[in-house]
């Protein structure tokens, strides 16, 4: 945090290549885990200039918007949400290599995702485009596989990223093609032995697919959990993955309370998440554990911590709801919306964006 500066932010965020000059911030391994809240970043940038504060703190309102999402259609987030998925045709079908790693662009962008688990949002959009658009293969599998590896890989903000790119949850498709290439990387097409053979070269023929009967997402009420913490007096703090800060808000209730962690054995096996995400996971327990009394186990949730006394953040996932209602914690706090959700539609970005006020000034 002390070194974030988004200085240029909004002409820069974009470029992929020379890597000195991304304008992203790599902010968002952070703020998925909870180490930073939405709130503490939006306040960090209050200095910056006027275009790159606005289109900065857009960005951690889309953050916003795919949690109140997430709360609200669960695991529907793995269904299209409006139009079925398109489907390329002809020469742009290759749905059993969608990666294919003689295109440069592809091997450079998938050998980042797998050494660093960190991609710019251009290059996530290149990925699932080619994966969905072009070569024609599942998107909900181009999505897992990115999950895997991404250590920023949320759910919300992972399949909203796929559905509005590949055009199963917005009103067009993005179309991958060597202009974007040319444009972020130019020096990945000079290097290409495909360069003078593109497979890329003209818009993919793929257009939007036909509606689907998906969830509702016209205006209901969106699930936000407790406004104000409910119980007292549990004996310990039950962290999740969700929010493993200091400023989680069960642990920093009692800094003398004890906190633990259990590695959802079942749900990893499922997952198959990569060692970069368990790395980055152990690193992080590591760092809080060498400050705080912390309590690191392995195994089924509910079966490891059955008949404590737990504290714990509501999160606004699936998991935690299902996994709470077994434990039944003794004390429950809120979780730190930037934007607190109630009554909305959360059919499209843009229109929730309207409908939602910049955050009131923080009373930290």
């Amino acid at each position: 945090m002390a070194g974030l500066d988004i200085a240029g932010y909004a002409r820069s965020r974009s470029t992929v290549l020379p890597e000195s000059r991304r304008g992203a911030s790599r902010m968002s391994p952070y703020i998925r885990h909870g180490l930073l809240s939405l709130r503490e970043v939006w306040d960090r940038v209050e200095d910056a200039a006027g275009r790159d504060r606005s289109r900065y703190r857009d960005e951690l309102m889309w953050q916003e918007y795919a949690r109140h999402l997430y709360a609200r259609v669960g695991t529907d987030l793995g269904q299209s949400l409006t139009r079925e998925q398109p489907f390329a045709s002809g020469g742009d079908v290759r749905a059993d290599d969608p990666w294919p790693t003689e295109m440069n662009c592809m091997s450079s962008v998938t050998t980042e995702l797998h050494d660093d688990g960190w991609l710019v949002n251009q290059t996530r959009m290149w990925l699932a485009s080619q994966w969905a658009v072009r070569a024609g293969a599942t998107w909900r599998d181009g999505e897992d596989e990115m999950f895997a590896h991404l250590l920023d890989g949320s759910r919300a903000a992972n399949r909203l990223g796929w559905q509005w790119t590949v055009g199963t949850g917005s009103g067009k498709v993005y179309g991958f093609s060597r202009w974007q290439v040319e444009k972020r990387a130019p020096a990945l097409c000079r290097g290409c032995a495909l360069a003078s053979a593109c497979p890329i070269q003209d818009w993919p023929s793929a257009e939007l697919g036909p509606s689907v009967d998906g969830p509702d997402l016209t205006t209901a009420d969106i699930p936000a959990g407790p406004a104000e913490a409910s119980g007292s007096a549990a004996e310990q703090v039950w962290l999740t993955a969700e929010s493993l800060g200091t400023s989680d808000p069960a642990l920093s209730a009692d800094e003398s309370r004890p906190a633990v962690f259990v590695f959802d054995e079942p749900l990893l096996r499922r997952l198959s998440l990569s060692g970069k995400r368990l790395v980055f996971l152990a690193e992080t327990l590591g760092e809080l554990g060498a400050i705080r009394d912390l309590e690191v186990r392995r195994g089924v949730v509910s079966e490891e911590l059955a008949g404590r006394s737990l504290a714990a953040t509501y999160a606004p996932v699936p998991g935690w709801a299902r996994i709470a209602r077994t434990l039944e914690p003794v004390e429950v706090h809120p979780w730190p919306w930037l934007v607190r959700p109630g009554r909305s539609s959360v059919r499209s970005f843009s229109a929730w964006r309207r409908g939602h006020s910049d955050p009131l000034p923080s009373t930290a």
